[in-house]
């Protein structure tokens, strides 16, 4: 898939502030960056030491409610595990019920907030929650 696929398939996910080719090209291309997709997805996460953060993750709109993002997010835990990384961490809007609910399966818990972080035109900004998947034991 290419940067401007990527970044079509991030726009009919996120029409508010989609990533550009240019973005999407700058973060796959940095050190610890970890991509998983398929025709209709991709999940993208950054390791630095023993943690990741995801970035993104986005399925195709007619594609959705078919369990790909599930299979996508399970992808990219195995291979961050794989690399040794203890946490995986992201932000979601505290409105995005089928995402909270998808990361909630998987695992991940509530560990933090960022009030007002999300800005909507026309309609009052929405919290941020910060959620973390523990992945593996930290080795001593």
């Amino acid at each position: 898939m290419t940067a401007e696929a990527l970044a079509d398939l991030h726009a009919a996910c996120f029409p508010l502030r989609p990533w550009s080719a240019g973005e999407l090209e700058a973060l796959c291309a940095e050190e610890g960056a970890v991509l998983e997709r398929v025709a209709q997805g991709f999940a993208l996460a950054r390791v630095t030491l023993d943690e990741a953060e995801l970035l993104s993750i986005a399925v195709a709109p007619e594609a959705q409610g078919r369990g790909i993002g599930r299979a996508l997010l399970g992808a990219l835990v195995t291979r961050l595990a794989a690399r040794h990384v203890t946490q995986l961490f992201l932000e979601v809007a505290e409105d995005n019920a089928p995402a909270r609910a998808l990361y909630a399966q998987a695992g991940f818990e509530e560990v933090g907030r960022r009030r007002g972080y999300y800005t909507r035109p026309q309609a009052a900004a929405v919290d941020a929650l910060v959620l973390r998947r523990k992945l593996r034991a930290k080795s001593v």
